[in-house]
This record gives structure tokens, sequence and C-alpha cells, in this order.
């Protein structure tokens, strides 16, 4: 299962690498390559979990992608200069959550300024994620 979703992962990539003009970055390209897939799993291992939903996101030169809001995407992702677990907060207090394990699990696989990107965080339910990315935009896919 893991290797379909990686190999779905890096056709989607390379398809939207391609639709951009990013597929031969040449060596006098103002901007490295930033395209990343987001994944949400039901489930702890995002080897074995069913995949619920996925969106892709290219952030150069241009904001783009199937990602809802890929502008609010990428100023998020450029204010952590591509860090993922600098966005992800602590779960809002005023938001109740069941005390349930049903894990999720988010994904982002792909690459950022033109470095490798392999990431992934899982929830203790879709309420805890929800409560704790509330407001930011890179997971709100």
């Amino acid at each position: 299962m893991r290797h379909r979703i990686a190999a779905a992962s890096a056709a989607t990539l390379l398809c939207l690498a391609g639709t951009t003009g990013m597929a031969a970055a040449q060596p006098s390209s103002l901007y490295a390559p930033s395209a990343l897939v987001f994944t949400l799993a039901q489930g702890d291992d995002a080897a074995t979990s069913t995949v619920v939903r996925a969106s892709t996101l290219s952030c150069a030169p241009t904001a783009l992608g199937t990602h809802p809001d890929p502008r609010g995407a990428c100023a998020a992702l450029n204010s952590t200069d591509g860090a993922l677990d600098r966005l992800l907060a602590s779960p809002n207090p005023d938001r109740a959550c069941p005390m349930h394990y049903a894990p999720v699990t988010v994904t982002a696989d792909g690459v950022w300024k033109g470095s490798r990107v392999e990431w992934k965080h899982t929830f203790s339910n879709a309420c805890v994620m929800s409560a704790t990315v509330d407001g930011n935009a890179v997971f709100a896919f």
C-alpha cells in the first residue's frame, strides 16, 4: 500500500511539475522547486492506512495546485521556511474534543526549495487535528 501511495505521490508531483514548467529546472532558474503532495489518512500508519483525501501544492514560482488555498498555504510554509512541525500549534483550549483514540495521519511528500521532504504527523483523532491546525491554511485541504 505504501508503494502505491508513494508511486501516486511521485506521479502527481511529476504531473504538477510538468504543468508548471518545473520538471526541467535549469541552473539559471530563479526558483528552486517547491511542490508537495499532502494526504490525510485514517489510522496511525501512513503505509497501511486508508487515504481519505489528498492535495497538491506548488509554491514556486507561483502558488497553485489542487490545494483549496495555495497562496495561504505557501505563505504559511514560507513563514517557517518549510518546517511543517512549526506549523503545529497546541490544541485550541476552547475546543472540547472526545478522549477516544481514532488516529488520523497527515503526510507531506515532495520538494521544498530544492530539498526532499518526507513528513508525517499522527493526531489522536480528527477533532484534535482540527483543533491543533485550526486557522492554518497548509492543513486545510
